[in-house]
């Protein structure tokens, strides 16, 4: 993937020094037409085409910014109510991810959404102890985040 972005980088550059304006749009378009050449080459590569992953990466952006959303307003719904009425939870989750980095990311983006907080992990095991704010509201949301986030996760590993 390294290789590839470079290769496209150079050849953008190289359009700038032909066409003698180091100008953005000059760069774009030499960008642009790298892309192209860069695809067409692509079985040349051991890695598959970087515009795939590059894609995995930013709907994995765009899923965490929603879920962010999704639990800040359930979060802010539980705080404004008149009467706290909340059941604190620990539970446990199994991924099905086995890279310590993979699980490690999965681990950074339920903590990160609030609501959770992932308290342990036992590696060997590839099992999440995760609290919960409110367990039995929590608990079914944060299950069904975890699998959006593998299956994203996996895609850009993948």
């Amino acid at each position: 993937m390294t290789l590839q972005i470079l290769i496209n980088i150079m050849i953008a550059m190289v359009w700038m020094l032909l066409h003698d304006r180091w100008e953005a749009g000059t760069f774009g378009f030499g960008y642009a037409i790298g892309l192209m050449i860069v695809y067409s080459m692509r079985r040349f590569f051991p890695d598959p085409f970087y515009l795939r992953r590059l894609w995995a990466i930013l709907k994995l952006l765009w899923l965490f910014l929603v879920e962010l959303v999704k639990s800040t307003v359930v979060v802010v719904r539980l705080v404004l109510r008149p009467k706290m009425n909340i059941e604190p939870g620990i539970f446990k989750i199994k991924t099905k991810l086995t890279e310590d980095w993979e699980i490690t990311l999965l681990c950074c983006l339920l903590t990160l959404t609030p609501g959770s907080v992932v308290m342990e992990v036992a590696p060997g095991e590839g099992v999440m102890y995760i609290h919960a704010v409110d367990a039995t509201e929590f608990q079914k949301n944060i299950i069904q985040t975890k699998q959006l986030f593998e299956e994203a996760i996996l895609e850009v590993t993948g």
